[in-house]
């Protein structure tokens, strides 16, 4: 074990100071790059987990507020507001993360449904099993189910 994956062991943010330097003075052979590829890697995996993240609550408070009218709140309604600008700029700043949106709307939705059951007296036959709301959907700022019931 050289002495930069030792430091990565032992002090991980002293690790990423010093890649950083090593980066920056283009002292390639000091890199240590297995290391470094793994770190990479996981990045990409966060912003995927965050994508899922956002969505998921997201489409929690989309059924709440669909379900759940007599319920309505600032506090949802603010929530709703947020996850959609938070996914806009994540999918602004990641523009690569499109082609997973497919995939990323099916977990999200089973996390959101698990959420919107677990903060509702609702059961999960109360939902939808899969996604009725379109991606367009989910992100219009105008758009919320059951509108016509408030």
């Amino acid at each position: 074990m050289n002495q930069s994956s030792n430091l990565y062991e032992l002090d991980f943010y002293a690790w990423t100071q010093q890649q950083a330097e090593f980066l920056q003075q283009k002292k390639w052979n000091c890199l240590d790059v297995p290391n470094l590829v793994e770190e990479i890697e996981s990045l990409g995996k966060q912003q995927r987990q965050e994508l899922r993240n956002r969505l998921g609550i997201l489409l929690a408070h989309l059924l709440k507020w669909e379900f759940q009218p007599s319920y309505r709140s600032k506090s949802w309604l603010a929530t709703i507001r947020e996850q959609r600008r938070q996914v806009l700029r994540l999918l602004k700043e990641n523009p690569s993360l499109q082609p997973y949106l497919a995939e990323a709307m099916e977990d999200a939705y089973q996390s959101g449904l698990n959420l919107a059951v677990t903060e509702t007296p609702l059961d999960y036959d109360d939902f939808p099993e899969e996604c009725s709301y379109s991606f367009d959907q989910v992100l219009d700022s105008q758009f919320f189910p059951g509108q016509s019931e408030s």
